[in-house]
């Protein structure tokens, strides 16, 4: 690893320490705006634990009018920008991306200009990654069963990670709003899923490794904590 790549970790670090000293907040009812196209405007996710990865799944909610691709949730490790990105290609088209392999899932139901519900999985033990989007869920396609996402994570909205901790791409960066973020150690049953996606009954287990209703978080740039709109 570089001095660069050790300075980066370090700070990933020293970021998860102070977080860890401040007060958690819930954003039940709240949203991330990110108004602009940048190359700077982000937030930082601090996870509730740090060990290694054999199983994913990562929800949330977005809303956009954008036409272009654009980055939804990017975990980078030191070992691999993407360690685990959730990326949306175009209307429809959705990538996983594990330890920079990636696979697509195509014709999946996603509207502008309205929330999108969407949860990602991926499982070591299979190799089995899947998408779900406003409750139609993918085919289950094969990306990895080796490897597990193992070293200090660098969690970020907003902006696709091409390096450790950095590198974005306006190009790449979400323009919208997101909320009810989530991330878990481990594959959600279907049925879980489900209710995740019916917005009406909430999802019975808050995620253990992000939880929107207890999260640490640091703004970078043009990003604003707002009232959930309804649409």
């Amino acid at each position: 690893m570089g001095g660069c790549e050790v300075m980066k970790v370090l700070a990933l670090l020293l970021t998860h320490l102070l977080a860890s000293l401040a007060e958690k907040q819930d954003l039940s009812g709240k949203m991330f705006t990110f108004p602009e196209e940048s190359d700077t405007a982000h937030v930082i996710l601090v996870p509730n634990q740090s060990k290694s990865l054999t199983a994913v799944t990562v929800c949330l909610r977005f809303f956009s009018d954008l036409t272009r691709a654009q980055s939804l949730f990017s975990f980078a490790t030191p070992a691999s920008s993407n360690g685990f990105l959730l990326y949306k290609q175009a209307n429809g088209v959705y990538e996983i991306d594990k330890n920079d392999k990636f696979v697509l899932f195509r014709s999946l139901g996603d509207y502008p200009n309205q929330w999108n519900s969407v949860c990602a999985t991926w499982n070591s033990q299979t190799g089995i990654a899947q998408v779900w989007v406003n409750r139609k869920q993918s085919t289950r396609k094969g990306i990895s069963q080796v490897g597990d996402i193992s070293g200090t994570p660098s969690i970020i909205l907003g902006q696709e990670q091409d390096s450790y901790g950095g590198k974005f791409d306006k190009a790449q960066s979400f323009v919208g709003m997101q909320t009810d973020i989530y991330m878990w150690d481990s594959v959600l049953p279907d049925p879980e899923i489900a209710l995740y996606m019916n917005r009406t009954i909430p999802q019975k287990t808050d995620g253990n490794v992000i939880n929107w209703k207890s999260l640490d978080f640091t703004i970078k740039g043009y990003v604003i904590v707002e009232n959930q709109i309804n649409a």
